[in-house]
């Protein structure tokens, strides 16, 4: 089963979403993944196979990835094998769109410009 967890606030999300995340390991799940956002800075998404232990020792249990807005997810697969490739969370094509969470989050809580993105719409 997956569990999602998600961030916004004035302090570093990572080690947050690692803790909600620790929280839902009792559902089960085969892969983990974590993407947090740093300004305007582009998302950076860090996925792992295996238990959270694993995407907690990646990320120095979150200290690695600097970003105040983000989200959390666990996978057990359904289809597709287990693996770090298919771990969520997903983006789009250009990066830009990870999930209807952070992106909404940050751009209301920390006024990024969309301006491009509304321009496409």
């Amino acid at each position: 089963m997956c569990g999602i967890v998600g961030f916004t606030g004035k302090i570093q999300a990572a080690p947050i979403l690692l803790d909600g995340l620790s929280k839902l390991e009792y559902r089960g799940y085969d892969s983990a993944g974590i993407a947090v956002r740093d300004g305007e800075s582009k998302t950076e998404i860090i996925k792992e196979k295996g238990k959270l232990k694993v995407l907690a020792d990646k990320t120095d249990n979150g200290r690695a990835v600097k970003g105040c807005c983000g989200i959390g997810h666990t996978r057990w697969a359904t289809h597709g094998e287990p693996s770090a490739a298919n771990a969520h969370p997903h983006s789009s094509d250009d990066g830009n769109v990870v999930s209807q969470y952070i992106r909404h989050r940050c751009l209301d809580d920390n006024s990024f410009d969309d301006t491009h993105e509304k321009a496409a719409e």
